[in-house]
């Protein structure tokens, strides 16, 4: 009798557990990676908004892109297209931003205007026309952020 060479069932089945074992205690460790990659990536997109707002507010005389009332639309033109000193539609000044960026946490790039408190992950965003505080809208994250 000539045998072939080949792995038995048994051999095959010990691998394969032991891959099962060995992804078990490594997939877990990615997992976090990718929590901490998301906050950093929420961390910079807040940062560079709210520093291009920042300059709006510096080039308009103390005012926001969005005030009591009015809609994240408001808001939006006044972001990402040029703008006249009255934040009306011009050519003085902006763009600020091209897009409003999308949040890593719920994959949203919507602006909430005022509303309930930050974290209802209803938008990606949330802008407090009265204190100004851009945030991020998602439960995932402290709104603090």
């Amino acid at each position: 009798m000539i045998r072939k060479g080949g792995f038995t069932l048994v051999e095959i089945l010990v691998v394969v557990v032991l891959l099962g074992i060995m992804a078990a205690i490594i997939v877990p460790q990615f997992t976090g990676a990718s929590n901490a990659t998301r906050t950093s990536a929420l961390l910079t997109d807040l940062r560079r908004v709210r520093s291009q707002m920042e300059f709006y507010k510096f080039q308009h005389k103390g005012r926001l892109p969005a005030a009591t009332g009015e809609t994240t639309d408001d808001f939006l033109r006044r972001i990402t297209t040029k703008t006249d000193a009255s934040g009306n539609v011009g050519n003085d000044f902006g763009p600020y931003i091209q897009n409003i960026p999308v949040n890593p946490f719920n994959d949203l790039s919507t602006v909430r205007i005022d509303g309930g408190i930050a974290g209802s992950n209803t938008d990606g965003w949330r802008f407090d026309t009265t204190t100004g505080a851009f945030q991020a809208d998602d439960s995932a994250v402290n709104a603090e952020f």
